[in-house]
């Protein structure tokens, strides 16, 4: 019987290329399980919906909102994020597989990227209010003109990572890897809050 079923839902899972969602209320109308290949999800409501066990292949989402979606086993490969919300994601619940992300302008407020693997990652614009990036591996990642108030990072990759436009960051080289990470005054104070000193000008 369950293999029965298992052969159901591959015969149901969809397979869409080069398609264009625009203005879609995606929550109320879910997305059908399956590959996404070259899509645009433009002006899309996806808050709360379920998007477990959908492959995105090279897809772009502009100005849509998917806060607190499902990612259970969602595959992202060359997906971009383009003027989005994108509140309270876990990312960790991705698959692993190729996961591959890039975002602009985006508000990413209370996600999760907890020990996932996102080198070279582009974060550009967008605001990480409390971020959780624990043990991740952001080698080579760049923040370019970030918020990272907040924001987690213990026990994190972030070698070669570029830093030197984002602010409000506070990150403990003795509790991550920053070798040849780069920073810019006066921003790179936020290496030492920890130690509660009072550097003057």
């Amino acid at each position: 019987m369950s293999d029965h079923k298992e052969g159901v839902a591959e015969l149901e899972a969809v397979s869409v290329d080069k398609k264009t969602f625009d203005g879609i209320d995606l929550k109320s109308n879910p997305l059908k399980v399956g590959e996404y290949e070259k899509c645009r999800f433009i002006d899309c409501d996806l808050s709360d919906a379920d998007l477990s066990r959908i492959r995105f292949i090279d897809c772009d989402f502009i100005r849509c909102n998917l806060s607190v979606a499902s990612l259970s086993d969602t595959s992202l490969r060359d997906v971009r994020f383009k003027e989005c919300k994108l509140w309270g994601l876990r990312f960790d619940m991705c698959s692993q597989f190729g996961l591959s992300v890039s975002f602009e302008g985006c508000s990413l407020n209370h996600s999760t990227f907890y020990r996932t693997k996102i080198r070279k990652t582009i974060f550009k614009d967008s605001q990480m209010n409390e971020t959780d990036f624990t043990q991740c591996d952001l080698t080579g990642a760049v923040f370019d003109v970030c918020d990272l108030a907040g924001a987690m990072f213990d026990n994190s990759i972030l070698e070669k990572a570029d830093f030197r436009t984002s602010y409000n960051y506070s990150i403990d080289p003795e509790r991550n890897r920053i070798r040849k990470a780069k920073f810019s005054i006066p921003h790179v104070l936020g290496l030492l809050n920890k130690y509660d000193i009072d550097v003057g000008d």
